[in-house]
């Protein structure tokens, strides 16, 4: 039996929360390194901070995907996840940005905020891949181009609000500068009031959408058979997956390294070439200019996420859907590798735009090729928690290495940036691998 079509708001409510959830892990991306940094963690070591979100990822979101595709109550089988996710992050969210206000020592601020950090990441994943099986569950495929558009747009508005919020609370009159080792107000209540939009976003989710019964269910997704029973594990999985699920894999292998490097290494690098600031010195972090630096970081993101939403416009004029998929992550590459170049800090809008094409390419393409691919077998829920792992491996792959490559590149965070450019540009040439119908 075919899904019925929805109304514009019912595909908007279905994804409504992910506006909140995106804020938090907008927050989470623009403010990791520059609150380990500020809490005294060394350059070369900032990259095994984010070892932990992509590590909670590929453990969480499998987990979910499979366990929703098993579970029904009375509010439904994804969204008991969604909230209790939520919920976990909103605590973890007020906790965070305090590690270093809690008369802690070095080492005993670094492991609380390592912990914190684990929590926040696991709850956000778990917030965070029920909104995409919902899309799955319960649009036809006529709609689903639309469904994800306003997933795609909910979840770039969320960046820029959670990437604006140190910037406005510093222009309002929150205190931007700390004691040494300490999170700066702008910082710590930007996390606060993006805790309080996430759990009103989620509630109203909570709220309008009503999940089918197991019934309906299955008289909507007659092929996927969720049973008691049920043998298939994640191994058997991964064997029978559709070739595109590895081709892809591939291109998202070099992707979301750059992203990693990105993530880790811009409030060093903006801090360097915009402000001028000397990141050898002990006290580079605790500087007016570096908090500065870590606000404008923020805006950076927010151009990027505009830059994103642009593209996205653009994106499916393109006939040829590989050739639109790697010119995205060209235009991305070469944004990246610019960023040393641009002194001004108005210029830097530049590639960051530029990187903002290659982001929008690689929120919509992958799952279109993949989503495409697994029409027929089954397990949607589980297969797109396992897919996730192609976007956690290599962060965590790229994390790892990172040290060792800012120690080969001079110890200079902004030529990262260079580096994160190659990443992309090689992905593009692996997007001519995905044998695609």
């Amino acid at each position: 039996m075919e899904k019925p079509n929805l109304r514009f708001w019912q595909l908007w409510n279905l994804s409504f929360g992910f506006f909140g959830v995106q804020i938090a892990y907008a927050l989470q991306s623009a403010n990791i390194s520059r609150i380990f940094a500020t809490l005294g963690a060394d350059p070369h070591n900032l990259s095994y901070f984010w070892i932990l979100p992509p590590l909670m990822g590929i453990l969480v979101q499998p987990i979910i995907g499979t366990l929703s595709d098993r579970t029904w109550c009375r509010f439904g089988r994804r969204i008991p996840y969604l909230f209790v996710g939520a919920a976990a992050a909103v605590l973890v969210m007020c906790l965070l940005p305090n590690a270093g206000s809690l008369g802690l020592t070095v080492s005993a601020a670094m492991i609380f905020g390592l912990i914190a950090l684990m929590f926040l990441d696991t709850s956000i994943n778990m917030a965070m891949q029920p909104f995409k099986m919902l899309v799955g569950d319960m649009v036809n495929e006529k709609q689903k181009g639309l469904a994800y558009s306003i997933q795609s747009f909910l979840c770039n508005a969320g960046s820029v609000v959670g990437f604006v919020f140190p910037f406005f609370f510093t222009a309002i009159g929150l205190a931007n500068e700390a004691p040494k080792g300490v999170v700066p107000d702008s910082v710590i209540w930007s996390f606060y009031i993006g805790a309080a939009i996430l759990i009103l976003c989620v509630i109203y989710t909570t709220v309008k959408v009503k999940e089918w019964p197991p019934q309906e269910y299955q008289q909507y997704n007659p092929v996927e058979e969720v049973k008691e029973d049920d043998s298939a594990n994640w191994f058997t999985l991964l064997k029978n997956a559709p070739k595109e699920f590895w081709q892809v894999g591939l291109v998202q292998f070099f992707c979301w390294a750059a992203f990693m490097y990105m993530w880790t290494y811009t409030n060093g690098a903006i801090a360097r070439v915009c402000f001028g600031v000397d990141m050898t010195s002990p006290d580079a972090t605790s500087s007016m200019a570096y908090q500065t630096a870590g606000n404008w970081v923020g805006i950076l993101f927010a151009v990027q996420a505009i830059g994103s939403v642009l593209w996205a416009v653009v994106l499916p004029r393109f006939k040829n859907r590989k050739f639109a998929y790697a010119v995205s992550l060209v235009l991305g590459g070469i944004g990246f590798a610019t960023v040393p170049l641009f002194a001004n800090q108005y210029a830097q809008f530049i590639p960051f735009l530029l990187i903002g094409c290659a982001w929008a390419a690689m929120l919509a393409m992958p799952f279109t090729f993949v989503t495409n691919a697994l029409q027929g077998y089954g397990h949607m829920g589980a297969y797109l928690g396992l897919f996730n792992g192609t976007i956690c491996i290599p962060q965590i792959v790229a994390a790892l290495v990172g040290g060792l490559i800012l120690t080969l590149v001079g110890s200079v965070q902004s030529n990262m940036m260079i580096v994160a450019g190659g990443l992309l540009i090689a992905g593009a040439f692996c997007v001519y691998r995905i044998k695609s119908n």
